[in-house]
């Protein structure tokens, strides 16, 4: 028996936790299974000629608001080449509406729905033992024609297409024991440049109402004797990254310090951990442990969503917004951990203006990464339930991202996304950072200055093309014209500095300062310093030139900037 768990990510660079998970579940079954994981990169065609290719005997599709429009393409033709093959489904997008599907869908012979590591245990014994348990399926949603029963041929013969399309729901089952699933990345070291997914906690305390796991309240962790050997084998192999899936890492304060003072005792010095985390419950046992740790070790994730506490109150989302603010500066200060804050357009009470304050507000906290998100209306949420109330529209498809709302138009959320590129290009890349901080200064508020720089772009018909990394210093040079040319020459060598702060370019932009009367000065200094560093004369500066010289062998871990220091003579 062949069964294969096919997954579809959002990027090569990612893994599907739910797949690997399953696997592992299946025990005696484990042999029967194999994994195929693909991107939604990946044209449908090639898709549907490797799941062919691989002969299944029975064919799984993990489904998430990314994937699901091209899943259901793929049950369609696959139903066709495979037309032995049952096809079931599984995972959050069709968890809240599996009978929608399985009446849309014919071709879907049934769909787990919740946790799906012991459901899927008993699936494959199903089909590798050709048992009955069809019913002891815990969340199994399928069809009667999708299972085997023993009828006579008269029977058979006599039975209707309606009760060949009846359908079964089982229950869900009891919230699985997190110390029985087993480690789904025994004997799996394929893992080079990946993102590796790991959870030591399902559920979150929290009730915001966007959010799926707000339904599961109850928060169940994993033995910290098993989490501890589990990272070891991550640190062992030296994975490059692993991101937590834990909602809200930090809810428990005895957990989350375990694990961070595990990592921080065990350092390899290369691989890095990726925590969500609620910043106001970090206390000071915590902090002063992140104080401690290799640069790079860990990152934080802090959803603040918004400011407006209004908006707060309305998405159910506890926060204490100060300590936010202090925790984010000192951890900033730190100078050791990437934070990356997100904030959420479309929320109910929250228009156009309150979104400029929510942004300056976290902007002010100085995060490595500020992402703005738009609200997406997931099935099954409470937002789902809630967003006729609040006037808000999203789109029919998947990710039923947000149109408008009471406060927010269409017009705004394009305005909005217009920014959010601007933000992601100059500020989230840390290729403009010396050029933005001066830049900033000149402007009534950060968002107003990417509204405008997004305005520049749309008046100039810059958008929707794939501008490549040196155009975009020049585009921003050209911005610079309008607003602020009479510093040009200043602003022309700290574009300088921020594109050879990221590489030794290898042709000189047009926009830089000539270096020729400066040739033997500069040869002088690479001389004393090592020729693989880049060294610039400015001129704008001081009476005499001031010369940088540019590390690339000493970069910023957090920024990946290559060390910038001044020469001075011996």
């Amino acid at each position: 028996m062949r069964i294969l768990l096919t997954a579809i990510n959002a990027k090569y660079i990612h893994s599907n936790l739910a797949v690997y998970s399953l696997k592992a579940s299946a025990g005696e079954y484990s042999s029967h299974v194999e994994l195929a994981e693909f991107t939604i990169n990946h044209r449908t065609e090639e898709i549907l000629s490797e799941i062919y290719r691989k002969k299944p005997e029975v064919l799984l599709f993990s489904c998430y608001i990314w994937n699901i429009e091209q899943v259901k393409e793929l049950v369609r033709e696959c139903a066709k080449v495979l037309p032995e093959t049952p096809i079931w489904l599984g995972g959050p997008e069709v968890t809240f509406c599996p009978l929608e599907i399985l009446k849309e869908y014919t071709e879907v012979a049934g769909i787990l729905t919740g946790e799906g590591e012991e459901s899927f245990r008993l699936l494959a014994e199903c089909y590798v033992r050709k048992t009955k348990r069809w019913k002891e399926i815990p969340g199994a949603v399928f069809r009667k024609s999708a299972i085997e029963l023993k009828k006579s041929e008269k029977y058979r013969n006599e039975e209707t297409q309606e009760d060949k399309d009846e359908i079964f729901s089982n229950n869900q089952g009891k919230p699985l024991d997190m110390d029985t699933l087993p480690f789904p990345y025994t004997g799996f070291m394929d893992f080079a440049h990946r993102i590796i997914y790991y959870e030591s906690s399902r559920g979150c305390p929290f009730a915001c109402s966007y959010c799926l796991s707000s339904i599961d309240k109850q928060v169940r962790f994993r033995d910290l004797k098993l989490v501890f050997r589990e990272l070891q084998y991550f640190l062992d192999a030296n994975v490059l990254q692993v991101k937590f899936v834990d909602r809200t890492f930090n809810c428990s304060h005895s957990h989350a310090f375990a694990i961070w003072h595990y990592l921080f005792e065990h350092d390899n010095g290369v691989t890095n951990f990726h925590f969500e985390i609620a910043a106001d419950l970090l206390n000071e046992e915590e902090m002063e442990l992140m104080a401690q740790m290799r640069p790079g070790l860990i990152q934080l994730e802090v959803g603040v969503q918004s400011v407006n506490i209004k908006t707060i109150d309305a998405i159910h989302r506890r926060m204490d917004l100060e300590k936010v603010r202090s925790n984010v500066a000192r951890i900033h200060r730190m100078g050791n951990i990437h934070q990356h804050l997100d904030l959420i357009a479309g929320l109910p009470y929250e228009d156009y203006a309150s979104f400029a304050h929510s942004f300056d507000e976290v902007f002010a906290m100085k995060p490595e990464q500020l992402q703005l998100g738009f609200l997406k209306v997931l099935q099954g949420s409470p937002m789902h339930r809630e967003a006729e109330q609040y006037g808000i529209v999203c789109k029919d498809k998947p990710p039923y991202e947000v149109l408008y709302t009471n406060w927010l138009s269409f017009s705004d959320i394009l305005q909005l996304k217009a920014i959010e590129e601007m933000v992601e290009i100059y500020y989230n890349s840390h290729q403009f950072r010396h050029t933005l901080e001066k830049l900033l200064k000149t402007a009534p508020s950060p968002f107003y200055f990417f509204q405008q720089l997004a305005d520049f772009y749309e008046r100039k018909g810059l958008n929707g093309r794939n501008h490549s990394r040196l155009q975009r210093y020049e585009i921003l040079l050209e911005f610079i014209r309008e607003i602020c040319s009479k510093e040009e020459d200043r602003y022309r060598e700290l574009l300088t500095i921020d594109l050879y702060g990221r590489e030794k370019v290898k042709s000189r932009p047009a926009f830089a300062s000539d270096q020729s009367p400066y040739q033997t000065k500069i040869r002088q200094i690479l001389s004393q310093t090592g020729k693989q560093k880049h060294v610039e004369a400015l001129l704008t500066w001081g009476e005499m030139p001031v010369y940088l010289i540019f590390d690339y062998e000493a970069r910023d871990p957090l920024t990946h900037d290559a060390s910038i220091t001044q020469w001075k003579e011996a």
